[in-house]
């Protein structure tokens, strides 16, 4: 019965299969603005073609991830190429070490088994839940790991850090060039004069290269960790390369025992940096970019490869 109506949502696609409930956003007019049931909204972004929407409130990008989070684990489930980087660069500098996005504790717990201080920030209250509940179950990890629940850019520390992580796509929620001085000026402040910060991302050459299409893309099926539902994830994306700007609404349709299908919309807007662009920031706000690779296991950063990751250390 579920598989039959698995097979019937992915022929239909954004259809209706039964009986179909948009859950948590609905869209809501041709401007694009979505409605969330905790009031907060999206409006269009400040460009001519208003082809994306920024938060009103400082909050959206923790309510993206409080929408999702109970996905996240299991989405993410796949991605460890960074983890043997990361356990290098500890045992050079040592801790503790700064996860600034720390969500679940995908690096973080990774770190604190290997016998690391990790401190993380998130604001997200509901990824941060998911973590505590990781904790729980290893309690032997507690002296390790420790976090703060909040903004960055407003963050408050007497520690000096001697590695920063900006892991997977993080610096990709800071969409405007104040934000993003601040937000680098802020990681300079907490750092000591020998560190290190790593900022993972896409390489932008690639995604610009690529053409524009209107078209549903299928992600992939998994079934939900709570309930044992499967679940089918699509996206539908936008790309502004003026404002270097991706919405992505990431589409989740969960097959409930019933079979209801339960849908949830989760809208995302990312930045996208190229290298002239990160490296000039760096240098505005006291880092120099020490190196630049084209994944996290050191091959060279050059046309066709599919991340840029950036080792950067304070200049003063």
């Amino acid at each position: 019965m579920r598989a039959a109506l698995y097979q019937s949502v992915r022929a239909l696609s954004i259809g209706v299969a039964r009986r179909l409930t948009h859950a948590c956003f609905v869209y809501a007019g041709p401007e694009r603005h979505i409605l969330a049931l905790d009031e907060i909204r999206y409006t269009a972004a400040d460009n001519p073609e208003k082809r994306h929407y920024r938060p009103e409130k400082a909050c959206a990008m923790s309510a993206y991830y409080n929408l999702i989070a109970r996905y996240y684990d299991i989405e993410t489930a796949d991605r460890t190429d960074d983890l043997v980087l990361y356990s290098e660069l500890a045992g050079q500098y040592g801790g503790p070490i700064f996860d600034v996005g720390c969500g679940t504790g995908r690096v973080l717990l990774h770190l604190a088994q290997e016998g690391h201080k990790v401190h993380g920030i998130d604001s997200s209250r509901a990824m941060l839940d998911l973590l505590d509940n990781r904790l729980a179950a290893l309690p032997h990890l507690a002296q390790y790991v420790s976090y703060t629940e909040g903004d960055i850019l407003t963050y408050e520390d007497a520690t000096l850090y001697p590695l920063m992580l900006l892991t997977y796509n993080a610096l990709m929620h800071f969409h405007d060039q104040d934000e993003q001085i601040a937000l680098l000026t802020k990681l300079r402040s907490l750092m000591k004069d020998d560190g290190l910060l790593i900022i993972d991302l896409p390489n932008a050459g690639e995604t610009f290269a690529t053409e524009d299409s209107d078209s549903l893309i299928f992600d992939r099926t998994f079934l939900d960790p709570e309930t044992g539902h499967m679940v089918m994830l699509q996206s539908y994306s936008s790309l502004d390369r003026t404002m270097q700007l991706m919405q992505v609404d990431w589409i989740y349709d969960e097959i409930t025992d019933d079979g209801t299908v339960r849908r949830t919309i989760a809208p995302h807007l990312l930045r996208y940096y190229f290298y002239p662009e990160i490296k000039l920031l760096l240098e505005r706000t006291g880092f120099a970019v020490e190196a630049v690779y084209g994944d996290t296991e050191g091959n060279p950063f050059e046309d066709g490869c599919e991340r840029m990751v950036i080792y950067a250390t304070p200049t003063s």
